[in-house]
């Protein structure tokens, strides 16, 4: 893609409303307050923005991006994803920041999966609901949820709940080990302890599940004077903790215990048409109506979309997808259906460690308990 021109990107509105940028934010938990109360009040203008997916969208090459709507757009970025992570169909999926659901009743449609959608946002939970309600109506489907509140979607089921991400690992506590996926996109960046994060993956996530995650990230060698003109307006508007790197997040991941399934593949030169329409978009004037309601926050978020472009533009602001698994161990690789093969290993690694010292390897507790307790 061409770069954009973004020396001054300011329009009437945007100098009329017009606010420095760059401040910090004063503690974490007043930010994740009012992150909960932007997307509680702003969550039915991005709907009637951006429709049901409330993410970037992906055009791989000059011709999508030609061609293809941003909402033909959005979905291409679902299935980056699926294609990366390789998760299966008619899976159960955590969507962490589900937003108003999209990306859930995607998957269940269209890839049979249970999804349970978690947000911050009793407001989207509310929406998410009723698209939900909305779309199964017009197939003359029953919206009756089961015993476990999923509703039938297509080929899958889906429910939604409020619920804060770093709180997961303990309200699924009943059911550790019960995902197949988690799926995370656009919303990690929000989180002031991302090593919670990574840690109550591990808890929520069935040995052998997988991780996949799409995010904003500061480029590792953004300057001084870049980083205080782009990064922080961004973080500042867009109310983020300080962005990590892309590295940041797989030193994050190997240290919770995750291994990585897909490097990252950074496509910011994809995806960045994204806020050429956003920006178009944001020239509405009933939109800074709204924006003023919200305080210096709303206005604040509207005037960092100009430091998103130039960031994009001159690469010191990256989107990237990535993917990480889970390791099994030798219960859940007997349990999971792969008996006669790890036998087979395991008869081997027997024979190794006999080899290398003598017949009291058979005795060693950790190898008898592990293999004894698959096979009961």
């Amino acid at each position: 893609m061409a770069a954009t021109a973004v020396s001054d990107q300011t329009t009437d509105l945007s100098k009329q409303y017009d606010t420095p940028l760059g401040l910090a934010h004063s503690t974490m938990q007043v930010l994740k307050d009012r992150i909960k109360l932007h997307y509680d009040l702003a969550s039915d203008y991005y709907l009637s923005l951006w429709g049901e997916h409330i993410h970037h969208g992906y055009w791989p090459t000059p011709e999508s991006e030609a061609t293809q709507t941003k909402e033909e757009a959005q979905t291409n970025l679902i299935q980056l994803l699926l294609d990366i992570s390789k998760i299966p169909s008619k899976c159960s999926v955590l969507d962490v920041g589900c937003g108003i659901g999209g990306t859930s009743r995607y998957l269940a449609s269209k890839h049979g999966s249970s999804v349970t959608g978690i947000t911050i946002s009793s407001k989207q939970v509310e929406i998410a609901n009723r698209l939900t309600k909305t779309a199964i109506e017009d197939t003359s489907s029953s919206d009756a949820s089961d015993d476990n509140g999923f509703t039938k979607f297509g080929e899958g089921n889906v429910k939604f709940l409020e619920l804060d991400a770093e709180e997961m690992g303990d309200f699924f506590s009943n059911q550790q080990g019960t995902f197949d996926a988690v799926w995370i996109s656009e919303a990690l960046s929000h989180f002031p302890n991302k090593a919670l994060f990574f840690e109550n993956v591990i808890k929520v996530l069935k040995p052998g599940g997988k991780l996949v995650l799409a995010d904003w990230f500061k480029d590792e060698d953004v300057d001084v004077t870049t980083f205080i003109n782009d990064i922080k307006p961004i973080e500042d508007g867009m109310l983020l903790p300080p962005l990590c790197t892309q590295q940041g997040y797989v030193n994050l991941a190997n240290k919770a215990g995750l291994k990585v399934l897909s490097e990252p593949k950074d496509i910011s030169q994809q995806v960045r048409k994204t806020w050429d329409i956003t920006w178009s978009l944001v020239q509405n004037p009933s939109l800074w109506a709204f924006a003023i309601t919200q305080g210096r926050d709303g206005i604040a978020f509207l005037q960092s979309f100009r430091a998103m472009r130039r960031g994009y533009a001159n690469g010191s602001f990256r989107y990237a997808v990535m993917g990480f698994y889970k390791e099994m161990d030798i219960a859940s690789y007997l349990i999971g259906g792969k008996f006669s093969i790890c036998i087979h290993e395991c008869r081997s690694w027997l024979w190794q460690a006999i080899q290398a010292h003598g017949v009291l390897a058979l005795t060693v507790p950790s190898w008898r308990n592990q293999v004894m307790a698959a096979a009961a």
